[in-house]
């Protein structure tokens, strides 16, 4: 990669499995050198073990300003700066609506739409001093049209990524910097097929004009072309990939 200083360096929230390991793995593939935060220590040590040297791990909780903070500054350390931030952390609860409690409304919200808010802000405001940088957000379907299967409160808070993608886009594009979002539809992954019972999931499928779950590598392949250095002209965008079940 013909890219100057730390412009190659990546931080992955939610990154221990999952989407976030498919997008980590994915990223240090195309030669990027990746920090793969997570607030599950054992686990991102684990998922890390085998993921090849360009990959550090570092446990993070994205709802609280200081540690993300020192997670820049530990990228800052290793490799000189962090070049492109993938906000990806987020937790389902499938409680229906008249029974979320505030306490469980605030963790969900808390971790996917401050935890992006939180990013965006201090890893922005480093790259807007370097002049450079490529944030993607990972927002969702359900933040499009409603859909309560992975909660209302997650929805509401993936809705909030696409609205705080396109602010920070404003604020920071003249400076460099391109804030991007993607929303997937439902994808094939484990944390997804748990979420509901089989004949329900495959009630799901049937919805979709594609007729199958989204893959994760695909996802993780839009990531990277979002973070590339000629990504220049993608800003404040959403890309729906959702198998056509939202076509706008």
């Amino acid at each position: 990669m013909s890219v100057p200083g730390h412009h190659n360096v990546a931080m992955v929230t939610g990154a221990a499995g999952g989407l976030g390991g498919v997008i980590v793995r994915c990223l240090a593939a195309k030669g990027y050198r990746v920090l793969a935060a997570d607030i599950a220590g054992d686990a991102i040590e684990a998922f890390t073990a085998d993921a090849g040297d360009r990959v550090i791990p570092h446990q993070l909780d994205v709802t609280d300003k200081a540690a993300f903070a020192a997670a820049l500054d530990r990228a800052r350390a290793e490799w000189g700066g962090v070049g492109v931030l993938v906000n990806n952390a987020a937790i389902t609860r499938t409680t229906p609506v008249f029974d979320i409690a505030p306490e469980e409304f605030d963790l969900v919200t808390g971790v996917a739409l401050k935890g992006t808010f939180i990013g965006c802000q201090v890893v922005g405001a480093h790259m807007r001093e370097h002049g450079y940088g490529r944030i993607v957000n990972i927002a969702s379907l359900a933040g499009q049209n409603g859909g309560t299967s992975t909660g209302a409160h997650y929805a509401a808070a993936k809705g909030g990524i696409l609205t705080l993608t396109k602010v920070f886009a404003r604020e920071l594009a003249a400076s460099g910097v391109t804030v991007n979002a993607i929303s997937p539809g439902p994808l094939n992954l484990d944390s997804v097929r748990s979420l509901l019972p089989p004949e329900k999931l495959a009630a799901v499928v049937g919805t979709i004009p594609a007729g199958t779950l989204g893959d994760p590598a695909y996802i993780a392949e839009m990531v990277t072309m979002l973070a590339s250095p000629q990504a220049t002209s993608a800003i404040g965008a959403a890309f729906d990939i959702n198998g056509g079940l939202f076509m706008r």
